[in-house]
């Protein structure tokens, strides 16, 4: 038998609520970073993690929610977590290393100097690639 929300228990409804709350406030709060940081690079940390964070509080919010209406124990929603934990972070690294070699490419000052590698100093003063 499924409840409606109506009859959602007390318990329920404020953890329902509060965790929609805190991933709703997640997401704002990287929304807003996006908007108001200078540079590509800052910019683009925020939504991540209000992604991946504001996303959580609501999908946990939703499988209380479906568990507790449905009578039944509900975990779907943890794939959706499990995509967004795997995509976001490998999409963020795209795009940065993408914006990098853009802005090395077009020397804008804005990526930082590449490191040069450094060989190993022998005891005799000088350097050896062999070593390396």
């Amino acid at each position: 038998m499924i409840l409606a929300p109506a009859d959602l228990p007390l318990w329920a409804a404020i953890g329902v609520a509060f965790f929609l709350l805190i991933g709703a406030s997640l997401t704002l709060i990287g929304a807003i970073g996006f908007l108001k940081l200078p540079t590509f690079y800052e910019r683009i940390h925020a939504p991540t993690l209000g992604t991946s964070w504001g996303v959580g509080g609501v999908m946990l919010a939703s499988m209380i929610f479906f568990t507790v209406t449905e009578s039944r124990l509900v975990v779907h929603e943890v794939l959706i977590g499990l995509f967004i934990t795997v995509t976001t972070p490998v999409t963020f690294m795209l795009l940065a290393r993408a914006a990098l070699h853009r802005d090395r490419a077009e020397n804008t000052g804005y990526a930082p100097e590449k490191k040069k590698a450094s060989l190993p100093v022998q005891e005799d003063g000088e350097t050896h690639p062999a070593d390396n």
